[in-house]
């Protein structure tokens, strides 16, 4: 099992759903986890039930001077930052027709701006620690179009180059930076509206949608030492959806 212990995590949008569970599976390997989410009813409830492990702060990604707080609150109270998790996300879909510029530019300011601000925030407390591991949850909506997803799939394209670019500038002081790209998940984000367990998703190869500790699991990964040499990479969560088209189900 993977090793957590002494390192100090931040995870936005941790109120709920994925956010919620990369928190808690950090925090069970041994981490100490600052929760954040702008649902401060529901975060703060998060943080109480993981216990004297976590904290909750509450955050508005977009806000520069909201980071400075999350950073100073964990070095405050756990000594340092050695994993963002950039989780938070907004989402709805419009054909680029009806799509409006100032919902673009809502969406690129959680999206894309939320990461953006993260980085700048933590890198400076990462570089004194010597090193750290930054994860960008984007989605498949970042590496391939997708129809009504023009805000969206703009967003987390962006994010894909934003964590390049961070991986090549910050790998010198020991700051690992990955992307994440799931599939269909069950989470509030997306209404809970899928049907969870094997054989309930016949589009996708594995047959079922995903869950948030599939994603969760992968985060503990590229947040552990086990992952030190790899930065710069998109790892794509999907159940094999990206593989291809699906044959028919056999009789």
């Amino acid at each position: 099992m993977v090793d957590l212990t002494g390192k100090v995590a931040i995870v936005t949008g941790a109120a709920r759903g994925q956010g919620e569970a990369e928190a808690r599976l950090l925090a069970a390997r041994g981490a100490k986890v600052v929760v954040t989410d702008l649902l401060a009813d529901e975060g703060a409830r998060v943080a109480a039930s993981i216990g004297a492990a976590a904290r909750f702060v509450r955050h508005d990604v977009s806000d520069a001077g909201d980071w400075a707080a999350v950073v100073e609150v964990a070095v405050r109270e756990f000594g340092g930052v050695h994993v963002l998790v950039n989780n938070a996300g907004i989402l709805w879909t419009k054909p680029i027709l009806e799509e409006t510029a100032e919902g673009l530019d809502r969406i690129l300011k959680v999206n894309l701006f939320g990461a953006f601000h993260g980085i700048q925030a933590v890198a400076p407390s990462m570089r004194a620690a010597g090193g750290g591991s930054i994860v960008n949850i984007s989605s498949l909506a970042g590496l391939q179009g997708i129809p009504g997803h023009a805000a969206y799939g703009s967003s987390k394209w962006a994010m894909r180059g934003l964590t390049k670019t961070a991986a090549l500038e910050l790998g010198e002081y020991g700051i690992r930076v990955n992307s994440v790209h799931p599939g269909a998940v069950d989470t509030p984000m997306i209404g809970n509206r899928f049907t969870r367990g094997a054989g309930n998703f016949p589009t996708v190869p594995l047959r079922r949608v995903g869950e948030p500790e599939d994603v969760g699991e992968l985060v503990v990964f590229l947040a552990s030492d086990e992952s030190s040499w790899i930065t710069g990479t998109e790892f794509v969560i999907d159940g094999g959806s990206m593989a291809g088209i699906v044959p028919p189900v056999r009789g």
